[in-house]
């Protein structure tokens, strides 16, 4: 099973030396969240970077909240960075759920849903080169991956599984233990077969993690909390914060006896040493 790393949002200029340990070592994937209200960093402009600061590891938003992107722009920036990157790119792709981010990008909350289905099928159509649409072109550059990039979709929500079948490679599952994510990847393989879909879904989990000296975790959780304030459960997403190697290996086990592909370790403490430090911990 392979291991990526999620990168903290804290300090961007700080990334170029996280992702370069992390090239360096066993990590699978960096994954960057996306937010537009927010004091973090735009994920596709940081991930390109990244991409060009690397040459093994892959690079994924995780995810995109797609209905805040506009859909022509999304499918030639997602295009660039496969190409950049050599096929290393995975859009982990979603509704989001904050009304301050669809404000600010002009469009309607109760619309994300109806919206996502619509960019995927126009997405998918711009990635295989076809035009925009009558009297508008087609939108370059076609990506390294034949199709477009891995899609992976994340959310909880019914729509959101379902559209792993419709339109995806895959689903990224967060914020859940084992014991509550695995009935999430079994309704994602139902659905998968459901559509008839060749082969089986990537399934992906991502676990929050803190790993290093006193007052490591306890930034972590600072920030946590304030990341996740809007959804009114930011206590209950700090519980599950994993701060010792023991912890952060039982879980990985645990993903893995579930079906889990791949897990996530997002960080959310800046110190680039925790690279090192999870490596240590899981080979």
């Amino acid at each position: 099973m392979k291991i990526g790393l999620g990168l903290p949002i804290d300090d961007p200029a700080l990334l170029l030396t996280w992702a370069r340990r992390a090239d360096a070592g066993p990590f699978s994937t960096l994954g960057l969240l996306d937010r537009l209200v927010y004091d973090n960093p735009e994920p596709l402009v940081t991930l390109a970077a990244l991409a060009g600061a690397t040459s093994r590891v892959r690079v994924q938003t995780e995810v995109l909240i797609a209905p805040v992107h506009n859909t022509a722009l999304l499918a030639k920036q997602t295009a660039t960075l496969d190409r950049l990157s050599g096929g290393r790119f995975t859009l982990g792709i979603g509704v989001g759920g904050r009304e301050d981010d669809c404000l600010a990008a002009g469009i309607d909350i109760r619309r994300r849903g109806s919206r996502l289905d619509e960019q995927m099928t126009q997405l998918r159509r711009l990635w295989a080169g076809e035009p925009y649409g009558e009297d508008v072109g087609a939108i370059g550059p076609r990506p390294a991956t034949p199709g477009g990039p891995e899609v992976l979709f994340g959310g909880f929500a019914p729509a959101a599984l379902e559209r792993v079948g419709r339109f995806g490679d895959g689903f990224l599952g967060a914020a859940l233990p084992p014991e509550h994510m695995t009935g999430l990847f079994r309704t994602v393989e139902e659905v998968w077969r459901r559509h008839d879909r060749p082969g089986r879904p990537r399934l992906v989990a991502q676990a929050s993690v803190a790993l290093g000296p006193d007052g490591t975790a306890d930034r972590a959780r600072r920030a946590l909390l304030d990341y996740y304030a809007f959804t009114g459960r930011a206590e209950y997403m700090t519980k599950g914060l994993l701060t010792t190697a023991r912890e952060i290996r039982a879980a990985v086990d645990a993903f893995g006896d579930i079906g889990a592909d791949e897990v996530v370790l997002y960080c959310w403490a800046p110190d680039p040493d925790q690279v090192d430090r999870l490596s240590d911990a899981l080979f």
